[in-house]
């Protein structure tokens, strides 16, 4: 089982640009002038913008919060000008226009922003979202695993649970117990580079 949380990739109002074309051009024009928040170090938001600065040769300040809201507070009063975010964090401040979004870090648009669009549209392969998914003790029989499994698609089939997650900026996909373990090894091999490349480090 698996549910995905896009990233939103947000800038200050005062920014002058407008889409994500024009804000890389501005930050391959200003070379580490721009400040790039995030709600602390070796967060997934942190490295969705380590992964965005190595893809596309830009140059900018990490500056690590201790937590979102307050990351979101400088970018919207401008002390920061651009921040990776998750929708729940992002959501109110961007409907209200006192942050603007640009981009999203998954593979395809979010549901809550239809017409913002991905990076991937511009930077193509770049993908990072964060993502959960139900886990059991090693060692679990392959039958008791199955069940779990089959009840939680389950869960996830109900339109309810879909509108629920939709509100929230998440993607749901379901599938079955070697799908989400591929999808464990394949992350941590490509995030394992990213943080090396970055040298980022937990708090």
């Amino acid at each position: 089982m698996l549910v995905q949380e896009p990233i939103i990739l947000s800038v200050t109002p005062a920014l002058p640009a407008k889409t994500l074309p024009e804000f890389i051009a501005y930050a391959k024009a200003n070379p580490g002038k721009l400040s790039m928040a995030s709600p602390g170090y070796g967060t997934s938001p942190h490295i969705a913008g380590e992964l965005f600065k190595i893809m596309v040769g830009v140059d900018m300040t990490h500056v690590p919060y201790r937590g979102g809201a307050p990351a979101l507070t400088d970018l919207a009063g401008g002390q920061v000008q651009v921040a990776f975010m998750g929708p729940a964090a992002s959501m109110g401040l961007v409907r209200s226009g006192k942050i603007r979004a640009l981009a999203v870090t998954s593979e395809t648009r979010a549901a809550v922003l239809p017409d913002v669009p991905t990076i991937g549209e511009f930077v193509p392969g770049y993908e990072a979202s964060n993502w959960f998914g139900i886990v059991a003790p090693k060692g679990t029989p392959p039958e008791i695993v199955d069940r779990l499994n089959k009840a939680v698609n389950e869960i996830l089939a109900d339109p309810k649970t879909k509108a629920r997650f939709t509100e929230i900026g998440a993607i749901l996909l379901p599938g079955s117990a070697a799908d989400f373990g591929k999808l464990v090894a394949d992350e941590t091999e490509k995030w394992g580079k990213v943080v090396k490349f970055a040298g980022a480090r937990v708090d």
